[in-house]
């Protein structure tokens, strides 16, 4: 093992998606890395149980898996599909051996305005849900996106949004991932960190940083550590204060890291997370 990196650093495997399973896992080792989330898509092109193998084999701890979610259709038949499909993600966090499976609730249906009714059917599943999960020993991690996704993405938007559906259900059945990407605007966000605290619904913290201009898409727009407006320290003072002591994930979406080779950038974000968070 040529580096060491910060005990509680993860890296989420989006940030490095060029990177194949097991030269992923080759790179961790590599970085002294022992921390890794995991997408379901490139676990289920690996093999679910050959990622399983692997990733236990070369003693990393898998702290998250994305994601389930996309919970909002009114369609009957849709949703049941969407349902069916979260199962699988929870089988598939078990099997992985996380505990965390991370949701993204989905945007407004085709032809609807109504965020309310569209947050109530995430509520709906959330309760059909989390008995299924708890019993797999998985917690669903209610995500809140910036409120520029609402309409596609997830009409969940604020720390407070996710909280108030995740504590109509017991805390080791659902809680919330903090990521301040999408919170950092919001100045009623550490209030809402320390009400997830308390109740024990801090189940994922994950960190990228804001630069502008945004891509075209917005989607890709996550920054390396440092080279945005977010102070990740003050972030991690927050969820630390609340009593979060788990895994800190990094999760970037970025078209030029993703074009460069995926262990310098590994080796990088470790280095930033070493300066900006530990």
């Amino acid at each position: 093992m040529s580096g060491t990196a910060p005990e509680r650093f993860s890296i989420n495997q989006m940030t490095v998606k060029q990177l194949g399973m097991p030269e992923l896992a080759d790179a961790c080792l590599e970085s002294g890395v022992r921390g890794l989330g995991l997408w379901r898509e490139p676990v289920r092109s690996y093999g679910l149980d050959a990622t399983a193998k692997l990733v236990r084999d070369a003693g990393l701890s898998v702290t998250t898996l994305c994601r389930g979610g996309f919970f909002t259709a009114a369609d009957p038949e849709e949703r049941a599909r969407a349902l069916d499909d979260n199962r699988r993600a929870v089988d598939e966090a078990a099997t992985l051996g996380t505990d965390t499976l991370v949701l993204v609730s989905g945007g407004l249906p085709a032809g609807s305005k109504d965020l309310r009714a569209a947050r109530e059917r995430i509520a709906d599943a959330l309760g059909e849900l989390g008995p299924y999960a708890f019993e797999r020993g998985v917690r669903l991690a209610v995500e809140p996106l910036h409120p520029m996704y609402a309409s596609d993405r997830c009409v969940v938007s604020t720390l407070a949004q996710a909280l108030d559906l995740a504590e109509r259900f017991p805390a080791q059945q659902v809680g919330v991932t903090v990521d301040t990407y999408h919170l950092w605007w919001d100045d009623t966000a550490p209030e809402q960190i320390a009400r997830a605290g308390a109740g024990g619904r801090i189940h994922a913290f994950q960190l990228a940083d804001w630069t502008t201009p945004l891509p075209e898409g917005v989607l890709n727009g996550r920054a390396q550590i440092g080279d945005g407006v977010i102070d990740m320290r003050e972030w991690r003072g927050y969820v630390e204060a609340a009593g979060y002591a788990g895994p800190i994930e990094v999760e970037l979406f970025n078209e030029a890291l993703w074009a460069r080779d995926g262990r310098e950038v590994l080796a990088e974000t470790v280095a930033r997370f070493t300066e900006h968070v530990a």
